[in-house]
């Protein structure tokens, strides 16, 4: 079964959904896990929930031709040692490794073996394994670990999966009350904690290597103190322009000239040389031309506002703002992509 594309087990996206779904109900016999060896960090993410499962698995690091032309390497034996699954290295691009993956896969799945699940730091993992055991007869015990960390993280759609209910409503506080966030943060904090010390041991970045423009700017936007209020000036710019000056000079051309010059003069004439009514022209000119005039005298400042916001978006912008800004939602219980939208 080809899954689609996903960077984690959360339910977040429809395809997110889909994807556990079949991983959880289906129970395939081995996940082939193809991971962008550029980017590798963030979808190892994903390979620690994909491990929780009780699957075997087997990890295939794509584009490794663009990894050795960066000046990177990838320690594939110790990767597969740190990470206790088979590791292999393909190229999509040419064509390599393809058969070599596919043939781990299927002896994976013939040996039935799941890979050895990693650990978090000590406190967490008491509250995980206290978690645990409040899990009914219903759960695989191979998969008690991937439904308790998930209940801990407040995830609704997979409590709904469940035919025993379990609370661990107290586990939660605890857990809050020990790191002092909330749990799907601290979660998340510890899978990146887990993931450092491998890419540490098993990852030789290039040294030489220039930091992209992008990275250049990211480093700014992106700064602990800087991130905030460039983002509040970056937004002062924006309403300032859209509603001051250039949304302000097409809103008055719009009202003054557009109506208050050419459309309500030319209708005011039109009727009074047609003899309509005095009332029902009154009704018509300044009831019903002015009153759309009024509302449309704002398309302007909203046309020059969301060119500005199109622009933010495909430039990476707010993508950035919703990373920043995810730790202040999350402190009202808030998701990353209503900050995105925010």
């Amino acid at each position: 079964m080809d899954l689609p594309g996903i960077y984690s087990l959360s339910p977040y996206t429809l395809e997110e959904v889909v994807a556990r779904n079949y991983l959880i109900n289906d129970r395939p016999d081995a996940i082939l896990n193809i991971v962008d060896g550029t980017n590798i960090e963030r979808n190892l993410y994903l390979s620690t929930q994909l491990m929780e499962l009780g699957i075997p698995v087997i990890m295939a690091v794509n584009m490794m031709d663009l990894v050795k032309k960066s000046g990177d390497q990838i320690h594939i034996d110790k990767l597969s040692k740190k990470l206790g699954c088979e590791v292999v290295e393909i190229s999509a691009l040419k064509g390599t490794g393809i058969t070599a993956a596919a043939e781990k896969a299927i002896e994976a799945a013939k040996q039935k073996a799941a890979a050895p699940v990693h650990e978090f730091s000590k406190e967490a993992e008491d509250i995980i394994r206290k978690a645990e055991e409040k899990l009914g007869s219903d759960i695989p015990e191979e998969q008690k670990r991937f439904f308790a960390i998930k209940l801990l993280e407040k995830d609704d759609k997979i409590a709904e999966q469940m035919k025993q209910k379990a609370d661990v409503s107290a586990e939660i506080k605890e857990m809050e009350d020990e790191f002092d966030d909330d749990t799907e943060s601290i979660i998340t904090n510890e899978r990146y904690v887990y993931i450092s010390s491998i890419i540490g041991e098993c990852i030789t970045k290039n040294g030489k290597k220039a930091l992209s423009t992008s990275d250049k700017i990211d480093r700014i936007v992106t700064n602990r103190w800087l991130a905030l209020p460039i983002f509040a000036v970056v937004m002062w710019v924006v309403y300032y322009v859209s509603v001051t000056t250039v949304g302000s000079i097409l809103t008055d051309w719009t009202n003054d000239t557009l109506f208050g010059e050419w459309i309500i003069p030319a209708a005011q004439s039109f009727f009074e040389n047609i003899g309509c009514a005095d009332w029902l022209t009154g009704l018509i000119v300044d009831g019903i031309i002015s009153g759309v005039g009024a509302v449309l005298g704002f398309v302007p400042q909203m046309l020059v506002l969301f060119i500005f916001l199109a622009f933010l978006e495909s430039c990476g912008y707010m993508a950035r703002v919703a990373f920043i800004m995810d730790r202040i939602f999350r402190k009202f219980g808030l998701p990353v992509n209503l900050s995105s939208r925010c």
